[in-house]
């Protein structure tokens, strides 16, 4: 079957965030939705609330996602956004929500959170992979990039394509490059990567952009710059 399979354009995407204006923040991405031109399009981590730790979870009938729905079903894409989203018995994650033209769900919980998380998030406890066209999308968000055990047991369902959303301060511009060299070399897989640029909140008055995407050799195919708006795509095959 994936001898047959189609190739998947993916992009990558670093949207001009508003901090908790998740209204404003979605039309946002209903724009680089529909200029990326890609079967998967990838938003940074909290993307849609920008990285506000005390922020409201966003909920998968929050019609505040409307747009973003809209251009999804107008372009046959998925779209990969980071938002803090609710869970059982009170607690709330840090999550990644796929949506595409039938609805939004939530797709992923981040498992490795940073000590001032902790406060505010419940990790999850669950690697996770969503498949398009055939192709397996292992998820990702931020520090789990950097722990070498989510690679591993993301990549051991056997996974294409290792796919994050993340948040970097400026001086930290070459984390992602490096972490995505390592996870491709180690397993064998493209790595898609999209990085906030611009103030995100949080004490992320200039997040330093540098989306990317690498394949499974290590090699950089597609790269964003440091400004907002900024969208990098390959085809992958």
């Amino acid at each position: 079957m994936r001898a047959m399979r189609q190739p998947l354009v993916v992009a990558v995407a670093q949207p001009g965030v508003v901090s908790g204006e998740v209204a404003a923040n979605a039309v946002e991405h209903a724009e680089l939705v529909r200029a990326a031109a890609a079967r998967v399009v990838v938003f940074p981590e909290m993307s849609l609330t920008g990285y506000e730790l005390d922020g409201q979870a966003v909920t998968v009938d929050d019609p505040r996602l409307q747009p973003i729905l809209v251009a999804c079903a107008q372009t046959q894409s998925w779209a990969l956004v980071g938002a803090p989203v609710p869970g059982v018995s009170g607690h709330t994650h840090i999550g990644m929500l796929a949506i595409d033209g039938g609805g939004v769900r939530v797709a992923y919980r981040k498992m490795w959170l940073s000590t001032e998380e902790a406060r505010h998030f419940t990790p999850g406890n669950t690697p996770a992979v969503l498949d398009v066209d055939g192709w397996r999308l292992g998820l990702a968000i931020c520090r789990d990039t950097g722990i070498e055990e989510h690679a591993a047991v993301t990549a051991a369902l056997g996974i294409d394509v290792y796919v994050a959303g993340v948040l970097e301060h400026e001086e930290d511009v070459a984390v992602p490059e490096q972490r995505a060299r390592r996870i491709a070399a180690e397993h064998h897989v493209w790595v898609a990567i999209a990085s906030f640029a611009g103030s995100t909140g949080g004490g992320y008055a200039r997040a330093p952009g540098g989306s990317g995407i690498w394949s499974p050799d290590g090699q950089a195919v597609a790269r964003a710059g440091a400004e907002t708006g900024a969208i990098a795509r390959a085809t992958l095959a």
